[in-house]
Protein backbone atom coordinates (compact mmCIF):
# COMPACT_ATOMS: atom_id res chain seq x y z
CA UNK A 1 0.00 0.00 0.00
CA UNK A 2 1.36 3.55 -1.03
CA UNK A 3 -0.02 6.81 0.23
CA UNK A 4 0.43 9.68 -1.62
CA UNK A 5 3.79 10.75 -0.58
CA UNK A 6 5.58 7.33 -0.99
CA UNK A 7 6.72 7.66 -4.62
CA UNK A 8 8.54 11.05 -3.28
CA UNK A 9 9.83 9.29 -0.34
CA UNK A 10 11.26 6.06 -2.26
CA UNK A 11 13.19 8.76 -4.93
CA UNK A 12 14.41 10.62 -2.15
CA UNK A 13 15.76 7.33 -0.51
CA UNK A 14 16.85 6.19 -3.90
CA UNK A 15 18.92 9.41 -4.17
CA UNK A 16 20.47 9.90 -0.28
CA UNK A 17 18.32 13.03 -0.33
CA UNK A 18 17.97 13.24 3.85
CA UNK A 19 16.26 17.24 3.00
CA UNK A 20 13.71 15.92 1.16
CA UNK A 21 12.92 12.54 3.60
CA UNK A 22 12.58 14.81 6.42
CA UNK A 23 9.82 16.52 4.47
CA UNK A 24 8.18 13.41 4.69
CA UNK A 25 5.42 12.51 7.58
CA UNK A 26 6.21 9.93 9.76
CA UNK A 27 5.58 8.40 13.38
CA UNK A 28 8.06 8.48 16.20
CA UNK A 29 6.59 6.14 19.02
CA UNK A 30 9.56 5.06 20.91
CA UNK A 31 11.02 8.78 22.01
CA UNK A 32 12.49 9.35 25.19
CA UNK A 33 11.87 13.04 25.25
CA UNK A 34 14.59 14.27 27.90
CA UNK A 35 17.05 13.01 25.46
CA UNK A 36 14.77 12.75 22.31
CA UNK A 37 15.24 16.97 21.71
CA UNK A 38 17.05 18.69 19.31
CA UNK A 39 20.50 19.66 20.23
CA UNK A 40 20.52 22.75 18.15
CA UNK A 41 17.77 24.52 19.94
CA UNK A 42 19.09 23.30 22.92
CA UNK A 43 22.40 25.13 22.55
CA UNK A 44 20.48 28.53 20.68
CA UNK A 45 18.60 28.36 24.22
CA UNK A 46 21.06 27.51 26.80
CA UNK A 47 24.38 27.67 25.43
CA UNK A 48 25.08 23.69 26.91
CA UNK A 49 26.55 21.65 24.08
CA UNK A 50 25.88 18.38 24.12
CA UNK A 51 27.76 15.24 21.60
CA UNK A 52 26.56 12.74 20.62
CA UNK A 53 28.27 9.25 21.92
CA UNK A 54 30.91 8.41 19.18
CA UNK A 55 31.42 4.10 19.61
CA UNK A 56 29.45 1.53 21.05
CA UNK A 57 28.72 2.04 24.82
CA UNK A 58 29.39 -1.18 26.62
CA UNK A 59 26.64 -0.87 29.47
CA UNK A 60 23.60 0.94 30.33
CA UNK A 61 25.19 2.46 33.34
CA UNK A 62 27.97 4.13 30.52
CA UNK A 63 24.72 5.18 29.26
CA UNK A 64 23.43 6.88 32.26
CA UNK A 65 26.83 8.10 33.13
CA UNK A 66 26.40 9.91 29.91
CA UNK A 67 23.03 11.25 30.55
CA UNK A 68 24.61 12.45 34.00
CA UNK A 69 27.81 14.48 32.68
CA UNK A 70 25.80 16.14 30.13
CA UNK A 71 22.18 16.66 31.26
CA UNK A 72 22.00 16.16 34.54
CA UNK A 73 22.04 18.69 37.34
CA UNK A 74 22.08 21.31 34.34
CA UNK A 75 18.59 20.91 33.24
CA UNK A 76 17.20 19.62 36.82
CA UNK A 77 14.70 22.11 37.28
CA UNK A 78 10.97 22.83 36.34
CA UNK A 79 11.96 25.28 33.39
CA UNK A 80 14.86 23.15 32.00
CA UNK A 81 12.07 20.69 31.54
CA UNK A 82 9.74 21.97 29.92
CA UNK A 83 12.67 23.37 27.62
CA UNK A 84 13.30 19.79 26.62
CA UNK A 85 9.43 19.01 25.80
CA UNK A 86 10.16 22.31 23.80
CA UNK A 87 13.39 20.44 22.12
CA UNK A 88 11.51 17.43 21.26
CA UNK A 89 8.67 19.10 19.74
CA UNK A 90 11.38 21.77 17.32
CA UNK A 91 12.84 18.24 16.50
CA UNK A 92 9.66 16.38 15.85
CA UNK A 93 8.62 19.52 13.42
CA UNK A 94 11.97 19.62 11.92
CA UNK A 95 12.24 15.57 11.03
CA UNK A 96 8.57 15.33 9.54
CA UNK A 97 6.94 13.90 12.59
CA UNK A 98 3.78 13.35 11.81
CA UNK A 99 3.00 11.64 15.14
CA UNK A 100 4.91 11.39 18.29
CA UNK A 101 4.69 9.29 21.40
CA UNK A 102 6.34 11.16 24.35
CA UNK A 103 5.63 11.71 28.34
CA UNK A 104 6.61 12.40 31.82
CA UNK A 105 8.23 9.28 34.10
CA UNK A 106 5.53 9.15 36.96
CA UNK A 107 8.39 10.43 39.56
CA UNK A 108 8.43 13.56 37.50
CA UNK A 109 5.66 14.69 38.70
CA UNK A 110 6.65 15.47 42.31
CA UNK A 111 10.11 16.37 40.84
CA UNK A 112 8.92 19.25 38.16
CA UNK A 113 5.04 19.61 38.90
CA UNK A 114 4.10 19.68 42.43
CA UNK A 115 1.86 16.72 41.72
CA UNK A 116 -0.21 18.75 39.84
CA UNK A 117 -0.99 16.59 37.07
CA UNK A 118 -2.63 18.99 34.98
CA UNK A 119 0.18 21.55 34.91
CA UNK A 120 1.98 18.32 33.59
CA UNK A 121 -0.21 17.72 30.91
CA UNK A 122 -0.12 21.42 30.17
CA UNK A 123 3.35 21.77 29.46
CA UNK A 124 3.22 18.94 27.16
CA UNK A 125 0.11 20.09 25.19
CA UNK A 126 0.95 23.88 25.38
CA UNK A 127 4.78 23.14 23.83
CA UNK A 128 2.57 20.80 20.79
CA UNK A 129 0.85 23.67 20.08
CA UNK A 130 3.37 26.42 20.39
CA UNK A 131 5.91 24.95 18.28
CA UNK A 132 4.49 21.96 16.30
CA UNK A 133 1.11 22.09 16.12
CA UNK A 134 0.76 19.32 13.03
CA UNK A 135 1.97 17.00 14.95
CA UNK A 136 -0.57 14.46 16.92
CA UNK A 137 0.59 14.23 20.50
CA UNK A 138 0.04 10.62 22.34
CA UNK A 139 0.66 11.43 25.48
CA UNK A 140 2.58 8.43 27.60
CA UNK A 141 3.03 7.55 31.44
CA UNK A 142 6.47 6.35 31.88
CA UNK A 143 7.48 3.64 34.60
CA UNK A 144 11.09 2.69 35.53
CA UNK A 145 11.62 -1.53 36.82
CA UNK A 146 14.15 -0.01 39.28
CA UNK A 147 10.74 1.62 41.30
CA UNK A 148 8.85 -0.29 43.34
CA UNK A 149 4.91 -1.68 42.86
CA UNK A 150 3.91 0.48 45.68
CA UNK A 151 5.78 3.59 45.01
CA UNK A 152 4.58 3.42 41.61
CA UNK A 153 1.12 2.84 42.61
CA UNK A 154 1.10 5.90 45.09
CA UNK A 155 2.48 7.77 41.47
CA UNK A 156 0.32 6.48 39.44
CA UNK A 157 -2.92 7.64 41.59
CA UNK A 158 -2.70 10.57 40.15
CA UNK A 159 -2.96 9.44 36.36
CA UNK A 160 -5.72 7.44 36.66
CA UNK A 161 -8.70 8.97 35.11
CA UNK A 162 -7.00 11.71 33.32
CA UNK A 163 -8.16 11.08 29.11
CA UNK A 164 -4.84 13.31 27.85
CA UNK A 165 -2.58 10.19 28.15
CA UNK A 166 -3.05 7.18 25.58
CA UNK A 167 -0.37 5.32 26.85
CA UNK A 168 1.58 3.67 29.42
CA UNK A 169 5.69 2.54 29.10
CA UNK A 170 7.28 0.25 31.28
CA UNK A 171 11.26 0.61 30.74
CA UNK A 172 14.82 0.17 32.50
CA UNK A 173 16.93 -2.40 32.90
CA UNK A 174 14.84 -5.77 32.26
CA UNK A 175 16.47 -7.86 34.85
CA UNK A 176 15.91 -5.16 37.74
CA UNK A 177 12.55 -7.20 38.68
CA UNK A 178 10.17 -9.98 37.46
CA UNK A 179 7.93 -8.87 35.16
CA UNK A 180 4.88 -10.40 36.63
CA UNK A 181 5.53 -8.13 39.30
CA UNK A 182 3.75 -4.90 36.94
CA UNK A 183 0.56 -6.77 36.23
CA UNK A 184 -0.91 -4.89 39.02
CA UNK A 185 -0.59 -1.76 37.19
CA UNK A 186 -1.07 -3.06 33.88
CA UNK A 187 -4.43 -4.55 35.03
CA UNK A 188 -5.82 -1.20 36.20
CA UNK A 189 -3.67 0.96 32.36
CA UNK A 190 -5.95 -1.51 30.92
CA UNK A 191 -9.22 -0.01 32.50
CA UNK A 192 -8.16 2.99 32.20
CA UNK A 193 -8.03 3.03 28.51
CA UNK A 194 -4.78 2.95 27.91
CA UNK A 195 -2.90 1.43 24.87
CA UNK A 196 -0.24 -1.00 26.86
CA UNK A 197 3.55 -0.78 26.03
CA UNK A 198 6.72 -1.92 27.80
CA UNK A 199 10.41 -2.03 27.07
CA UNK A 200 11.38 -5.91 26.33
CA UNK A 201 13.55 -8.06 24.15
CA UNK A 202 16.27 -5.43 24.10
CA UNK A 203 18.24 -7.08 25.95
CA UNK A 204 16.27 -10.39 27.03
CA UNK A 205 15.52 -13.30 24.74
CA UNK A 206 12.21 -14.36 22.48
CA UNK A 207 10.67 -16.24 25.22
CA UNK A 208 10.66 -12.77 27.43
CA UNK A 209 9.12 -10.80 24.73
CA UNK A 210 6.27 -13.86 24.81
CA UNK A 211 5.95 -13.99 28.63
CA UNK A 212 5.58 -10.25 28.94
CA UNK A 213 3.45 -10.07 26.42
CA UNK A 214 1.00 -12.70 27.79
CA UNK A 215 1.33 -11.28 31.50
CA UNK A 216 0.92 -7.70 30.56
CA UNK A 217 -1.71 -7.92 28.07
CA UNK A 218 0.54 -5.76 26.13
CA UNK A 219 -0.51 -4.23 22.78
CA UNK A 220 3.49 -2.85 21.63
CA UNK A 221 6.63 -4.11 22.76
CA UNK A 222 9.61 -1.34 22.41
CA UNK A 223 12.47 -2.61 21.08
CA UNK A 224 11.07 -6.44 20.73
CA UNK A 225 14.73 -7.51 18.26
CA UNK A 226 15.39 -10.84 20.50
CA UNK A 227 11.66 -12.18 18.86
CA UNK A 228 13.96 -12.95 15.63
CA UNK A 229 15.43 -15.98 17.71
CA UNK A 230 12.22 -17.37 17.49
CA UNK A 231 10.06 -18.40 14.69
CA UNK A 232 7.41 -19.22 17.19
CA UNK A 233 7.32 -15.90 19.16
CA UNK A 234 7.15 -14.24 15.79
CA UNK A 235 4.24 -15.99 14.63
CA UNK A 236 2.67 -15.30 17.92
CA UNK A 237 3.50 -11.28 17.80
CA UNK A 238 1.98 -11.62 13.79
CA UNK A 239 -1.28 -13.25 14.93
CA UNK A 240 -2.13 -10.99 17.93
CA UNK A 241 -1.03 -8.16 16.03
CA UNK A 242 1.52 -7.27 18.48
CA UNK A 243 3.35 -3.75 17.33
CA UNK A 244 7.09 -3.45 17.72
CA UNK A 245 8.56 -0.15 18.17
CA UNK A 246 12.21 -1.02 16.90
CA UNK A 247 14.93 1.95 17.27
CA UNK A 248 17.98 0.47 15.05
CA UNK A 249 21.33 2.85 15.89
CA UNK A 250 20.14 2.75 19.54
CA UNK A 251 20.24 -1.07 19.20
CA UNK A 252 23.54 -0.86 17.36
CA UNK A 253 25.25 2.15 20.07
CA UNK A 254 24.09 -0.09 22.67
CA UNK A 255 26.21 -3.17 21.42
CA UNK A 256 22.54 -5.70 21.17
CA UNK A 257 23.15 -5.53 17.21
CA UNK A 258 26.56 -6.01 15.26
CA UNK A 259 26.16 -4.76 12.15
CA UNK A 260 22.97 -2.22 10.75
CA UNK A 261 23.03 -4.49 7.09
CA UNK A 262 21.65 -7.12 9.32
CA UNK A 263 19.58 -5.71 12.06
CA UNK A 264 16.69 -7.84 13.29
CA UNK A 265 13.97 -5.69 11.66
CA UNK A 266 14.83 -7.36 8.27
CA UNK A 267 13.53 -10.44 9.61
CA UNK A 268 10.96 -9.25 11.38
CA UNK A 269 9.21 -7.08 8.81
CA UNK A 270 9.78 -9.96 6.03
CA UNK A 271 8.22 -12.63 8.17
CA UNK A 272 4.85 -10.09 8.89
CA UNK A 273 5.55 -8.57 12.36
CA UNK A 274 3.92 -5.24 12.92
CA UNK A 275 7.39 -3.08 13.37
CA UNK A 276 8.10 0.49 13.22
CA UNK A 277 11.15 3.00 13.32
CA UNK A 278 11.72 4.73 15.78
CA UNK A 279 14.14 7.21 17.23
CA UNK A 280 15.17 6.58 21.23
CA UNK A 281 17.37 8.74 22.38
CA UNK A 282 18.43 11.05 19.63
CA UNK A 283 20.51 13.18 21.78
CA UNK A 284 23.04 10.13 22.76
CA UNK A 285 22.91 8.17 19.18
CA UNK A 286 22.44 11.02 16.82
CA UNK A 287 19.22 9.08 15.86
CA UNK A 288 16.18 10.61 14.19
CA UNK A 289 14.10 9.34 12.33
CA UNK A 290 14.81 10.43 8.99
CA UNK A 291 18.36 9.57 9.49
CA UNK A 292 17.06 6.06 10.58
CA UNK A 293 15.46 5.05 7.23
CA UNK A 294 18.58 6.66 5.18
CA UNK A 295 20.73 4.64 7.00
CA UNK A 296 18.77 1.43 7.21
CA UNK A 297 18.28 2.18 3.40
CA UNK A 298 21.87 2.78 2.35
CA UNK A 299 22.73 -0.48 4.60
CA UNK A 300 20.21 -2.50 2.50
CA UNK A 301 18.83 -3.86 5.22
CA UNK A 302 15.27 -2.81 3.36
CA UNK A 303 14.44 -1.78 0.25
CA UNK A 304 12.96 1.44 -0.42
CA UNK A 305 9.64 0.47 -1.04
CA UNK A 306 9.50 -1.82 2.49
CA UNK A 307 10.72 1.14 4.38
CA UNK A 308 8.03 3.39 2.74
CA UNK A 309 5.57 0.21 3.90
CA UNK A 310 6.77 0.41 7.41
CA UNK A 311 6.87 4.16 7.45
CA UNK A 312 2.91 4.09 6.67
CA UNK A 313 2.25 1.49 9.02
CA UNK A 314 3.53 3.95 11.65
CA UNK A 315 1.02 6.63 11.04
CA UNK A 316 -2.03 4.63 10.89
CA UNK A 317 -4.44 4.86 13.74
CA UNK A 318 -4.37 1.91 16.04
CA UNK A 319 -5.89 3.09 19.28
CA UNK A 320 -9.24 5.26 19.79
Amino acid sequence: MKDAFSDKFISALNEHDIHTIRQIPKSDLHNHFVLGGCRSFIKAATGISIPSFQGILPSMKDMHDWNDKYLGEKFNSKEMRKLLIDATFFQAKKDGIKVLEIGEDVWGLSEYFHNDIYELVEAFTESNKRIAPEVQLRLQIGLSRHCSIDYLMQCLEHFWGIDSFYSIDLYGDELAQPIENFIPIYRLAKTNGLRLKAHIGEWGEAEDIFRGVELLELDEVQHGIAAVKSDNVMRYLRENQIRLNITPTSNIKLGRVTEMKYHPIQKLFRSGVDVTINSDDILIFDSDVSKEYLRLFECETLTAEELDAIRINGLREVFV
